[in-house]
């Protein structure tokens, strides 16, 4: 890890931070013609379906799947500061990683705070994890060790950092939302740098074996994120028929499209440590569809 560069992040965070609640111009209200989540971005842009919505409907649809979006990665960081919370237990409070992750953690409460301001704002009601996403979610967040976590954590931040580069270069975007992205962009591209960094010294140490279930650690990550951002509740709000049939054929529509859209980060990360490898291939390929 590089603690010079790691010293500079820290530097930033104290002397230019950035607060949600003067930052955000939480007083502006959607307007017509305002965009919620660009149209390639929703799930059933692509489809036949999708050019029978009612401009109505298809705004809703990004009001509602932004909304799911957003506390779906709420929920993943809130259970990411709890790991950070034990982890620094730790660590001495004078070393690095400790005096990184506080400051870390003051930023991660503040996005918390800041999404479910922007959810509220827009009237969003998300739905909640499934059971499988809140046992997978606890019991990986209570059991693995730091590595494999701060490997998950920064695959969910670079496909997070993919919807929000492409919210905040929408024209028409909701002023407010842009603002939410521009600043979650600035104080997670610090996170992603340190994760980066503090990872590039455990894949230097990690063997075959390490390196390969490091790669199912990030690829299991994707899949859990992938997977809570479709939901038939959706179509049933927008007032579809039929909304099982639509979610199928949104969740395979979606795949498709996440692969095309939010993978590419990830894939040069994890090539960048060997983590594609005879036993991970064929998994990236058959699960996310990814020319590993």
């Amino acid at each position: 890890m590089d603690v010079n560069e790691v010293e500079r992040l820290i530097k930033i965070s104290k002397e230019r931070p950035l607060d949600p609640q003067t930052f955000i111009p939480w007083q502006l209200e959607p307007v017509s013609g305002d965009i919620f989540l660009p149209e390639f971005l929703t799930s059933l842009h692509g489809m036949e379906i999708y050019n029978t919505l009612t401009p109505f409907q298809k705004s809703e649809l990004a009001r509602h799947e932004l909304v799911q979006v957003i506390a779906s990665y709420a929920w993943g960081e809130c259970l990411f500061c709890l790991f950070m919370t034990r982890h620094i237990l730790t660590l001495p409070l004078d070393n690095i990683e400790h005096r990184f992750l506080l400051r870390e953690l003051i930023e991660e409460f503040k996005h918390q705070e800041m999404f479910g301001q922007a959810i509220a704002k827009l009237g969003g009601q998300p739905l909640p994890q499934t059971r499988l996403h809140k046992f997978l979610g606890m019991f990986s967040n209570k059991y693995l060790p730091a590595d494999y976590l701060f490997m998950g954590s920064v695959s969910v931040e670079l496909v997070t950092d993919v919807y929000g580069t492409h919210a905040r270069k929408t024209e028409h975007i909701y002023p407010l939302l842009k603002k939410m992205f521009d600043l979650h962009t600035i104080e997670e591209a610090r996170h992603i740098v340190f994760t980066k960094s503090l990872l590039k010294t455990y894949a230097a140490k990690a063997g075959y074996i390490k390196r390969t279930l490091y790669s199912y650690v990030i690829l299991g990550n994707i899949l859990f994120v992938r997977t809570m951002y479709v939901k038939k509740d959706i179509y049933q709000r927008i007032g579809l028929e039929n909304p099982d049939k639509v979610f199928k054929l949104a969740a395979k529509n979606f795949k498709q499209k996440f692969r095309e859209t939010c993978l590419t980060d990830i894939v040069e990360f994890v090539d960048s440590w060997g983590g594609f490898n005879g036993a991970t291939r064929w998994a990236w390929r058959w699960i996310l569809g990814v020319n590993a």
